[in-house]
């Protein structure tokens, strides 16, 4: 690909208009002796470049092969095949790296070549089939058809929860306020990485709270729907709802516009929780129709501002009853 990697990443600079359209870029790129494609969303990613020098640091994730600095900053270098059990990455001077940022951390992923970024519509890109086979498989948190070929789309959260886990304690103090507070509650949480559902969940049980999931928008529309057609009112169902932003069959700002446009589910509160913070401000927030955002992940803001939902909705209610 050589210098060539400024042009494949051109159009990251108007990524920002795909907000709200129910789209996406994908980069896609190649692993060491590979023919399969794979794809990584152009949101996440800041900068293609070769793979420069490494530094090895001893006693590291093994799928770490060392730290480079990215223009003043040491960053972790992860072998992306080898991470999902692919074959490892022998020459790394040919090779390039996706430098991406992931709930606030940056790292470089190292992969044989990059190819082009395609834009698609999220209809397109769909939950991996059952049983996807080998340990690849497991890491797939989606696929998608580029020209007739099957690209893989890789959970990269759960890599990077591999490498280093997340703290999922909530602060003491937000404990004791669920304690004294919370008489409980359901939330649905919608979100296509299964590391990020498992997070949120341990999360919100912390405060005593339960969960429903869902993997995608269009699933958690499907069930929020069935709800409401049974008669029961969606909004007793669950306290609030609480989605990732980039998801397979239909994206959490096309799920925010659904459930705003039914007249069962429009008094739903919902948060958008995901890693795209770079791009989220108060009037963008409004636009989609969602009531707030947090960035991914940190676990005592979140059961903060869920508790804080919770305890108004409580307040409202006692009010109208009195």
């Amino acid at each position: 690909m050589g210098s060539s990697h400024n042009g494949v990443m051109a159009s990251v600079d108007q990524r920002t208009q795909l907000v709200g359209q129910n789209r996406m870029e994908l980069l896609m790129f190649r692993l060491n002796g590979c023919k399969q494609l794979y794809g990584i969303n152009v949101f996440k990613v800041r900068e293609v470049t070769q793979c420069p020098r490494l530094t090895v640091i001893p006693h590291t994730h093994p799928v770490v092969r060392g730290i480079a600095d990215f223009r003043g900053t040491a960053i972790p270098v992860i072998d992306f095949g080898l991470a999902i059990g692919s074959k490892v990455m022998h020459d790394l001077a040919t090779s390039f790296v996706i430098i991406s940022e992931y709930n606030r951390s940056v790292q470089a992923l190292v992969v044989h070549s990059v190819e082009r970024i395609v834009n698609l519509n999220w209809n397109a890109i769909t939950a991996p089939p059952p049983g996807a086979r080998g340990k690849a498989g497991s890491y797939l948190t989606a696929v998608t058809e580029v020209e007739g070929k099957l690209v893989e789309i890789i959970d990269v959260e759960r890599i990077l929860e591999e490498v280093s886990p997340k703290n999922m304690q909530v602060s003491t103090k937000i404990l004791e306020q669920a304690k004294q507070g919370n008489k409980g509650g359901i939330v649905l949480v919608v979100d296509d990485s299964s590391v990020a559902r498992h997070q949120i969940q341990k999360t919100l049980e912390q405060i005593g709270l339960k969960c429903v999931t869902a993997n995608d928008g269009l699933q958690a529309l499907t069930l929020l729907k069935s709800i409401a057609a049974s008669g029961k009112k969606v909004s007793e169902e669950f306290d609030l709802v609480i989605s990732d932003v980039e998801m397979p069959s239909m994206d959490g700002y096309t799920l925010t516009t659904e459930i705003r446009f039914d007249s069962d589910l429009k008094d739903l509160y919902i948060i958008l929780h995901t890693s795209l913070s770079g791009v989220f401000n108060k009037a963008l927030i409004e636009k989609v129709g969602a009531n707030d955002f947090i960035a991914k992940f940190q676990p005592t803001i979140l059961a903060n501002t869920v508790l804080d939902v919770i305890n108004s909705r409580s307040n409202n209610l006692k009010k109208t009853v009195s």
